[in-house]
């Protein structure tokens, strides 16, 4: 699809919007083709790239025989966001033309015996840092976005996975403690990414042990940091922002006043002069992350600026900022390359969705 399509189905006909937010916004139309892309592949064993230690002969086995929920979207992490997006999408767009078959797609991955053979693959052998810490977060991402839908299909969907979410909470119990310093890069093993996220399932299952020690290593890590070096960003594989992700995350631990001091000292002068990361061949799978980069940058721009009320002019500077961010990347989601098309739809949702909060 060409850029100018994309973003075309972006824009929300006929509401009160100026010209420039209107293609930041999400309605049916786009959802739909944001869920194209997580169904064409959740179902897609191949191509695959297993993250599989294996203690045995009888161990070589196909992808879907290891991960019969999430099997699809070429890694294990990006199937199980995936399953969040359509999820997310299915409940705030409930008209959408896909909606059947998404639903076909997570009664069929999110049944009970494909959980559980999830659950039995994190306690084999040798399983101990299988997708920690990024697929753990997203996996109580999901289960966060189950249990605060009320509908019957979500309360059956919620209740089969949350074996799983219970085995991936305790993981996180187990090991952040033991955690003695962060992870600051700009890839999955980042550690304010998937903090922020297991905070969420943590407030939202109200498991106040994971709560506490989420921010207990968010405050400990985290809390006397001063000049983050956001001139250093981006490395050529970038994702995530270490800096911008440090600080959405601090935005949910500190007290209002106690963040802004905070930040004043972390990211002085935010967002000064950062600009959208320049993505030269979206088909080599490790450049198009800087794809992801400028729409979780967006993202965090957004959780930003509502930290500051509606009349403060870094707020209007932050949102300027993320608009950039955004559109430099959004209309480059359907570009027929797997290598960002399996991915990709994930950060834009969360980032639109962020804007609409932010904006409002």
């Amino acid at each position: 699809m060409a850029a100018g399509a994309w973003m075309l189905g972006l824009v929300l006909t006929g509401a009160a919007l100026t010209a420039q937010e209107a293609d930041l916004s999400l309605p049916d139309a786009a959802a739909d083709r944001f869920a194209a892309l997580a169904l064409k592949c959740a179902r897609q064993e191949y191509p695959n790239k297993l993250d599989h230690v294996m203690n045995g002969a009888e161990e070589v086995k196909s992808p879907k025989a290891l991960h019969p929920a999430f099997y699809g979207c070429f890694d294990w992490h990006s199937s199980v966001h995936g399953h969040w997006m359509l999820v997310r999408l299915l409940r705030t767009h409930p008209g959408m033309a896909r909606a059947g078959e998404i639903r076909a797609v997570l009664d069929e991955n999110l049944a009970p015996d494909r959980i559980a053979a999830e659950v039995a693959y994190f306690g084999q052998p040798g399983r101990r840092s299988f997708e920690r810490t990024y697929g753990w977060a997203w996996l109580l991402k999901l289960a966060a976005e189950l249990k605060t839908w009320e509908a019957p299909e979500a309360r059956r969907w919620s209740a089969a996975l949350q074996p799983l979410a219970d085995r991936v909470s305790a993981a996180f119990l187990d090991f952040l403690p033991k955690q003695t310093y962060p992870i600051r890069t700009g890839v999955h093993p980042n550690s304010a990414f998937s903090l922020d996220l297991a905070l969420d399932y943590a407030r939202t299952a109200k498991d106040a042990r994971l709560e506490a020690v989420v921010l207990d290593r968010a405050r400990t890590w985290f809390g006397k940091d001063r000049s983050g070096p956001l001139a250093w960003e981006p490395g050529g594989e970038d994702f995530l922002s270490p800096c911008l992700e440090e600080a959405a995350l601090m935005a949910r631990v500190l007290p209002r006043d106690h963040f802004r001091r905070w930040l004043d000292g972390f990211l002085p002068g935010l967002p000064g002069t950062l600009a959208p990361a320049t993505v030269s061949d979206r088909t080599d799978p490790k450049i198009v992350h800087l794809d992801g980069l400028n729409l979780s940058r967006a993202r965090a721009l957004y959780d930003l600026a509502r930290t500051f009320g509606p009349k403060d002019p870094r707020r209007e500077r932050l949102v300027r900022s993320a608009d950039r961010h955004a559109r430099a990347s959004l209309p480059h989601l359907a570009t027929g390359s797997y290598e960002g098309e399996h991915w990709l739809a994930t950060f834009a949702v969360r980032m639109l969705e962020a804007r609409g909060t932010t904006i409002r």
